[in-house]
């Protein structure tokens, strides 16, 4: 069993690795492309992973929301563009998707209102900023309900091959 590091402040990916009972020697087995020693650098951030790095952690340690975490407060584009998305249990997740679509179906006329004639006048810019923010609330709902179903499919909870037929019958129906 890996032992435990008594540092306070561990960074994400320590305590993912912490979590699997992963030594940073096993960790870099299993990630194959990561040495002990940059396991150990990224851990005390003494440096950046590479988003190639994070995307190899994502996926063998089945914690697909590091890649959200990265882009979200390590990469410099990111941190302007991609809010940071907090897994939550499914029934959270449709409890907010539901109140966030309730909220803009009350406000789509007025959306419609605001958008008619191609341009904001000062009357209708606290309102249509209020309408941002709830269409920004739906978007980072259908983000955490997207690394949900990652995470499940990751973690075997979701049958994965059952996943991909099934939604490849569906695109092909579409079109």
């Amino acid at each position: 069993m890996a032992r435990v590091s008594t540092k306070e402040n561990k960074n994400i990916y320590h305590k993912i690795r912490e979590e699997l009972h992963l030594t940073r020697e096993a960790a870099s087995e299993l990630l194959e492309s990561l040495a002990p020693e940059r396991i150990e650098k990224i851990e005390n951030e003494r440096c950046l992973p590479h988003p190639d790095e994070v995307l190899v952690m994502a996926d063998k340690y089945k914690q697909p929301s590091l890649c959200n975490y990265y882009c979200a407060n390590q990469c410099p584009i990111g941190q302007q563009y991609v809010p940071e998305v907090k897994i939550k249990d499914l029934f959270q997740i449709v409890l907010e998707m539901l109140a966030s679509l309730n909220s803009m179906n009350k406000r789509k006329e007025r959306l419609i209102e605001i958008t008619a004639d191609g341009m904001i006048s000062e009357d209708e810019l606290t309102d249509f900023i209020f309408i941002q923010k709830e269409l920004e609330r739906i978007s980072i709902t259908v983000e955490t309900l997207q690394l949900w179903a990652e995470r499940m499919l990751a973690t075997g909870a979701i049958d994965a091959r059952q996943y991909h037929a099934c939604k490849e019958r569906l695109e092909t129906e579409e079109n």
